[in-house]
């Protein structure tokens, strides 16, 4: 490693990152490039659509889906956004949902078939509560970020120009996921993006129980930004997944302790501070042992839901840098 490699990064900024983006932290071996792209969600089409960076952060499913489609690029077990999903699905009080099976026979809107925060919720409707998600109309307004992606036949895309925000203020959508995964903004990552304000209950109102049992129960953690690697850095450099990994650990090693010390405390902080409630001190674990059953759940309900041809070895998803 006498020279450094020059890597292209593209990660979004977040507390337990933010001293590898200043460079405060850097990764051994590696000149680091860092790439900002707002919302990150464009980072992920570039990358599966374009390979356009040689490290990035993007969705867990949007890269099962590119990984079984042949993407030139693998994860490493690095997870740096993580929530649970029975909360987030907002229904019209007038749609007559009072349970996840009401949802059969109505439009529900989700940005992009394929968002990681819709496909973790149906894997709880589908698996908890026995929905037949075939049954629901999911009604889309942006791209899928894959391309090569074959779309079920309940899947549906609104009119040009029409966003799931009016949709669902029309009464034309039952339910609607909120935020950046459905009808909290409007617009597409690569333009006119824009969030707006919602205010619908939500399907599960006190979800906070439901999900500490069921990961109690479970092991599954659902996890959001996932950090992959060219294919062709790690056939020349395999070190480079050690000194990525380590970067990112120790990164959050130091994050951990302001958690503990009461100096990170913004919104971000405290929604891992409540996590450490249910899933133990750290709330963003790393590594392939320590996630084996949420990566296995994911693949499965990828499948399951339609997502990928077929059925994804964990080898063929993830590189072990502590292997």
């Amino acid at each position: 490693m006498a020279e450094k490699v020059h890597l292209k990064i593209a990660i979004a900024e977040h507390p337990h990152t933010s001293a590898i983006r200043s460079g405060a932290i850097p990764i051994e071996g590696v000149d680091a490039e860092f790439v900002t792209v707002q919302p990150q969600i464009g980072a992920f089409r570039r990358m599966v659509r374009d390979v356009e960076f040689d490290v990035c952060e993007i969705a867990p499913t949007t890269y099962i889906i590119a990984r079984a489609y042949g993407a030139p690029f693998v994860a490493l077990p690095i997870f740096v956004v993580r929530r649970f999903h029975h909360a987030g699905l907002l229904v019209r009080p007038d749609a007559g949902i009072n349970s996840p099976k009401d949802l059969e026979g109505k439009k529900v809107g989700v940005r992009a078939y394929s968002v990681t925060t819709g496909v973790w919720t149906r894997q709880v409707l589908i698996d908890e509560y026995g929905l037949d998600a075939s049954k629901v109309t999911w009604v889309v307004d942006d791209e899928e970020h894959v391309t090569q992606l074959k779309l079920p036949a309940n899947v549906i895309h609104t009119a040009p120009g029409t966003s799931l925000h009016e949709m669902m203020a029309r009464g034309e959508l039952a339910a609607g996921f909120a935020a950046a995964a459905g009808i909290g903004r409007t617009g597409a990552p690569t333009g006119g993006w824009k969030e707006v304000e919602t205010d619908y209950p939500d399907l599960f109102p006190n979800a906070a129980p439901i999900e500490a049992e069921y990961f109690k129960r479970t092991g599954i953690y659902p996890m959001h930004g996932t950090i992959v690697v060219k294919d062709e850095i790690l056939a020349k450099n395999p070190w480079v997944a050690q000194s990525i990994y380590k970067a990112f650990d120790q990164a959050k090693k130091e994050w951990l302790a302001k958690l503990d010390s009461g100096e990170a405390a913004t919104a971000g902080d405290k929604k891992y501070l409540k996590l450490r409630d249910v899933v133990g001190y750290d709330p963003l674990p790393y590594g392939l042992k320590e996630n084996i059953k949420t990566i296995e759940a994911l693949e499965q309900t990828a499948f399951k839901q339609g997502l990928t041809p077929r059925r994804m070895a964990i080898n063929e998803l993830f590189v072990d840098p502590n292997a």
